[in-house]
């Protein structure tokens, strides 16, 4: 798999995007990830981090129905790709492997 670099905030905003499945839109990402980080998190900040997963090819989107809520206005709605999820499920093991070095290592209690 060719390597994808992903900054913290576009890996919570992948996340995020997973966990509101099918329900994820810009103003539900962002207050759920103000909601899971207590992390102040603007809609332009979440709405160009989607537009880069989706140029990396690790979200999609498609506009849902319109709604009375939204004056008829449709929702856009963002889906994880089969390489978003494949990015996440690498992240993780990377991230596991290095936990994994530092608890066999004591280095936590030692407070490094």
């Amino acid at each position: 798999m060719k390597r994808n670099y992903l900054g913290e905030f576009e890996e919570l905003v992948l996340l995020t995007v997973t966990v509101l499945h099918p329900g994820a839109y810009g103003a539900a990402i962002a207050d759920e990830m103000q909601n899971q980080t207590g992390r102040s998190v603007s809609i332009s900040a979440v709405h160009a981090a989607l537009q880069r997963l989706e140029e990396k090819g690790m979200v999609s989107s498609a506009f849902g129905e319109a709604t009375q809520e939204r004056g008829g206005r449709r929702k856009r709605l963002f889906a994880v790709t089969t390489l978003g999820n494949q990015t996440l499920q690498s992240v993780r093991d990377m991230r596991s492997k290095l936990w994994d070095s530092i608890m066999s290592k004591g280095l936590l209690v030692q407070g490094i």
